[in-house]
């Protein structure tokens, strides 16, 4: 059995949009203040996890990395291209653009959750696809790295995620990875 675990960087007042600045909004950008070293690698500290489970975008998303990861040189880079990759899409994508991909059949959160009962399921991103993860109730975990700014403006990932507790927080270079699980009591 896996988990379905949210990635996101975030700032401190909350806000996930628009992290690299791609979108050219005004708050935009915030993610690469920092330099590179805060999104590089496995910031998320996923491991073996990534490998043996599967990722799940949305078309936004996966569209975007599609078009950044192929072209990658690094251990990581190979880790992001060789993973089994869906997305959750309902106008199309041509799943061709990046290896190892597939569009979701049908509904992406009953999909996740059939599939959280043979192997991890990461959602990268792609926040309307967490809001219908989180409002069914199949969201485990949260990994968040923080940065340390505010911006006022912006789509929030939640006001208080409900049933959740932090288990691990420390440095991520001049972020902070929190983890957030489940507490299925």
């Amino acid at each position: 059995m896996g988990d379905i675990i949210v990635i996101q960087f975030v700032t401190l007042d909350g806000v996930v949009s628009d992290p690299d600045g791609r979108w050219g909004t005004g708050h935009g950008g915030w993610a690469f203040r920092f330099g590179d070293g805060p999104v590089s690698g496995d910031k998320f500290q996923l491991g073996d996890r990534m490998e043996r489970g599967v990722q799940l975008y949305g078309r936004r998303t996966w569209e975007h990395f599609a078009r950044l990861w192929p072209g990658r040189d690094s251990d990581y880079a190979a880790v992001m291209n060789r993973v089994p990759k869906r997305v959750a899409t309902r106008t199309g994508c041509d799943p061709a653009a990046w290896s190892n991909s597939a569009v979701v059949d049908g509904d992406p959160v009953a999909w996740a959750a059939a599939e959280r009962d043979h192997r991890d399921v990461v959602v990268i991103g792609s926040l309307s696809l967490v809001r219908q993860l989180a409002a069914a109730d199949v969201v485990d975990e949260y990994r968040l790295i923080t940065f340390p700014l505010a911006v006022g403006e912006g789509d929030r990932l939640f006001t208080a995620p409900a049933g959740f507790r932090f288990t691990r927080v420390e440095p991520a270079g001049p972020a902070t990875l929190s983890v957030l699980r489940r507490d299925r009591g």
